[in-house]
């Protein structure tokens, strides 16, 4: 994409900020230790004054970077959008800067990208699970966590007795993908998963 007003300025007041290649809407990489004064920047200086998406990328553990924060910004006057990433400095204890005193909705998309990858937001003010049950020893969104996902002890006694302990690890389904390849029609090429057992007996899309 090419150079915005925004980013251009971003990367004469932050030498270290890079392109990031993008099909759609312009894009910059910056350091994590920049991310809550550059987006400031986009908030009060170019009216991208909406947080429309947090969220993070795990490339591999054979990665280093390996963690990748990306966040989404909309200006709701300009009907601009702009991509920010920031990869985390460290891949053992993964931790980026809180964004929740730009926008306080913030505050979910930063406890969710901590509980499905494990990656900590340094100023959050709350920052625990939203999803999985505190003490839940694993991070869902993580590379290594298998598509059928892994036993663990439920957090409460009276639900574990309810629920069964003993009932087989969930279907894969929505995975592994197979499709044709060179297929023109896309509906023919949508990808299926190899284990079908989910959807037995429903009748396809035509």
């Amino acid at each position: 994409m090419p150079d915005t007003e925004a980013t251009t300025v971003l990367k004469a007041r932050f030498p270290s900020a890079t392109d990031r290649a993008s099909a759609d809407h312009p894009a910059l990489a910056i350091p994590a230790a920049d991310i809550p004064a550059a987006l400031k920047c986009l908030r009060d200086e170019f009216a991208f004054d909406m947080l429309s998406d947090l969220t993070a990328v795990d490339w591999s553990s054979a990665a280093s970077p390996r963690f990748t924060i990306v966040y989404h910004l909309l200006s709701t006057t300009r009907h601009d959008y702009i991509r920010v990433t920031a990869d985390c400095p460290s891949d053992a204890e993964p931790s980026v800067p809180s964004v929740t005193s730009l926008w306080p909705g913030a505050n979910w998309h930063e406890r969710e990208v901590f509980d499905m990858f494990g990656i900590g937001f340094a100023g959050h003010p709350d920052l625990r699970r939203i999803l999985m049950w505190d003490g839940y020893p694993h991070h869902p969104l993580r590379k290594e966590f298998p598509l059928a996902g892994i036993d663990a002890p439920l957090p409460d006694a009276a639900v574990a007795a309810e629920t069964n302990v003993n009932l087989k690890p969930a279907p894969m389904a929505g995975g592994p993908f197979v499709a044709s390849a060179g297929e023109i029609n896309l509906g023919a090429a949508e990808p299926e998963a190899k284990d079908e057992s989910w959807n037995e007996g429903k009748p396809k899309p035509e």
